[in-house]
């Protein structure tokens, strides 16, 4: 088998709609990216790249970075994909681990060999070729075989290198399908979460590439983003929650007819604001991690009025039914999930004890987060495991925070054994959110900015949160 196989099989018939597009205009379409991706690998293979060569990408997020990961899994290699978010810390941190045997650049990313120590001992260099010829074919490989090396966010510590086999790859295409499957003749999404490209190229789906930095959440522009998803056509988007939190405040303008987000909490006071004003947008909210996407969703349009009550009262966070794919169960708080599409370790077996379990023979994932299953077999999620302070978890508090008047961002940690709800928002209501949270008997302090992940600018920090109260 080869995870490429189902989006070859479908290229030809696609022709000429564009696969992937980039902000400054630039494009490929179905046809072309088969063409040209076999037409590179031939090159590479005369380079001696072949069935278990790793090659680090080291490249800007676009049409030659897609047709260099098609050539590698064409040929059987590895694709070692460092974090974007985590820029040139992120290389160093990917090339340190999973120590390939070559690297795959463009433009001025060419020059890190030179400047960064860790690629001093990569010697063989690849590029994508605007003039390759040939066709390379396609390796048959076992199910097990070994097709891409990404990472974990390091939210929680160090990221983790997790190798995601072909089978493996297949199997997550597969789990998101139902989701993602178009509804509309032509759907193009603009997906700002680079794995999801992979599944839109196996689905037929056209990628719109975002339009800002993935390593700077921060720097985008919710008009200009509206703008450029308008002039492409796109008519979905896949998105984390801090650019849904953007988008919220020009939903007159808003071109898409559907949001998928996930990457971090979907609070309901979100959820909300982009789907009062525009009922018709279809919002659906994925829960998953690096090593199982997804494990539940949730359409906006299926919380009922005592859901949102239960939220706003402390209920946790609803996430919905799990997928068909996974199986999960709660053990002893945690969510413990397993299926074809989780991950069962990691590059290093050492890390492998804090998170896997054994039952009954098969390797079950620690997700490390908290919740509970209703009475109708839906997922609640309640934050972090470690992350219980005063005998609450984090979530049952912040989204019932994030309800009271002014408050922007709520989080709540342990310092120093004190129970600590730290808010963003208009302090003018200081008053009114200490007499809120005399109610759960923990403390309450004022900040200006509540620190947040540096992967999609939508988790708290609480490491840094910690740090800061300091």
């Amino acid at each position: 088998m080869n995870i490429l196989s189902d989006f070859l099989e479908h290229a030809p018939r696609l022709g000429d709609r564009a696969a992937i597009i980039e902000p400054n205009g630039r494009s490929i379409t179905f046809a072309d990216l088969a063409t040209r991706s076999s037409a590179v690998a031939a090159v590479w293979r005369g380079q001696g790249i072949g069935v278990g060569t790793r090659v680090v990408l080291a490249m800007p997020l676009g049409v030659d970075l897609y047709i260099g990961l098609a050539a590698l899994w064409g040929l059987g290699a590895i694709a070692v994909f460092p974090e974007p978010a985590m820029g040139l810390k992120g290389l160093r941190h990917a090339v340190m681990v999973a120590q390939p045997d070559a690297y795959l650049t463009g433009g001025w990313y060419r020059l890190l060999r030179y400047a960064l120590p860790e690629m001093w001992k990569v010697k063989t260099v690849l590029t994508v070729s605007a003039t390759a010829t040939g066709n390379a074919g396609l390796a048959d490989l076992a199910p097990d075989a070994p097709a891409l090396v990404s990472f974990t966010s390091g939210s929680t510590g160090n990221p983790k290198a997790i190798i995601r086999c072909h089978g493996f790859l297949r199997a997550q295409n597969a789990a998101v399908a139902p989701m993602l499957t178009p509804k509309r003749e032509t759907e193009t999404d603009l997906v700002a979460f680079p794995v999801f490209v992979i599944a839109n190229m196996a689905l037929g789906i056209t990628s719109l590439l975002p339009n800002w930095k993935l390593s700077d959440h921060n720097s985008a522009n919710a008009s200009d983003i509206c703008a450029y998803a308008a002039r492409h056509h796109a008519t979905r988007a896949l998105i984390p929650p801090s650019i849904c939190e953007k988008l919220a405040d020009h939903l007159d303008t808003l071109p898409f007819a559907a949001i998928f987000t996930g990457g971090g909490p979907v609070y309901p006071d979100l959820i909300e604001s982009l789907t009062q004003q525009n009922p018709g947008l279809e919002l659906t909210a994925v829960y998953g991690s690096t090593e199982a996407e997804p494990i539940a969703h949730i359409e906006a349009a299926d919380i009922t009025p005592e859901d949102w009550a239960a939220m706003n009262a402390g209920g946790g966070l609803l996430a919905g039914h799990p997928a068909d794919c996974v199986r999960l169960m709660i053990r002893d708080d945690e969510i413990v999930v397993t299926g074809d599409h989780v991950n069962k370790g990691y590059l290093d077996p050492a890390q492998d004890a804090s998170t896997k379990l054994t039952i009954d023979g098969e390797i079950w994932h620690r997700t490390g987060d908290a919740g509970r299953l209703d009475a109708a077999g839906r997922l609640w999620l309640l934050g972090r495991l470690d992350g219980r302070a005063g005998g609450h978890f984090p979530f049952a508090i912040e989204c019932a925070t994030r309800n009271w008047l002014g408050v922007e961002r709520a989080a709540l940690v342990e310092k120093d054994g004190r129970a600590i709800l730290a808010i963003e928002g208009n302090k003018a209501h200081f008053a009114i959110w200490q007499a809120e949270v005399d109610r759960f008997g923990i403390e309450c302090v004022a900040v200006d900015k509540l620190p947040l992940d540096r992967r999609h600018a939508s988790k708290i920090d609480y490491v840094a949160l910690r740090q800061m109260l300091k």
